[in-house]
């Protein structure tokens, strides 16, 4: 398959999408006042887990659903400009950033092909419910999201259920 033709499978699937599209029109607010930040892990549905449906919430989804300032300043926007009143974190169970060290992620790509990583910080966590109480109260500690409701929860992969851990 070349790079031309790379994105043939998912440009045919937004032609149907386009047929029975039936989101115009739809606000910019997050309709129930929600930011969720999770994982990028596929096995993670967002909206359906927490029986949302598009225009609910505001999604920011990266490696191990770990707090950076991108985040933060992505939260500041979706609190004062977008409707966002309320702030889940959302780890979950059988996360590859979670449970080791920077090290064996460097070396897990490394020897998957990839380059030499070493000069990135993963925010690898090696005690995952430490990093979300932590990343919770770095968005709690965050001087520009005023009254805002924050909480930490995890995400069992083969329940679905989400429990708060703070």
């Amino acid at each position: 398959m070349s790079h031309d033709d790379a994105f043939d499978d998912v440009l045919a699937a937004n032609a149907d999408y386009e047929q029975a599209f039936g989101q115009a029109g739809l606000e910019p607010n997050a309709a129930r006042g929600l930011a969720v930040l999770t994982c990028m892990d596929s096995r993670i549905e967002p909206l359906t887990m927490l029986g949302l449906v598009p225009g609910d919430a505001k999604i920011l989804r990266n490696a191990g659903a770990r707090v950076t300032e991108d985040v933060l300043r992505t939260l500041v926007l979706a609190r004062h400009l977008l409707g966002v009143t309320r702030i889940l974190v959302v780890a979950h169970t059988q996360c590859r950033m979670a449970g080791g060290t920077e090290a064996d992620v460097h070396a897990a790509v490394a020897a998957a092909g990839g380059p030499d990583t070493r000069s990135i910080s993963f925010l690898v966590a090696t005690d995952q419910e430490e990093s979300l109480r932590t990343d919770v109260q770095r968005i709690r500690s965050w001087p520009y999201l005023g009254d805002t409701a924050i909480g930490g929860f995890r995400y069992d992969v083969d329940t679905g259920r989400v429990t708060r851990v703070c």
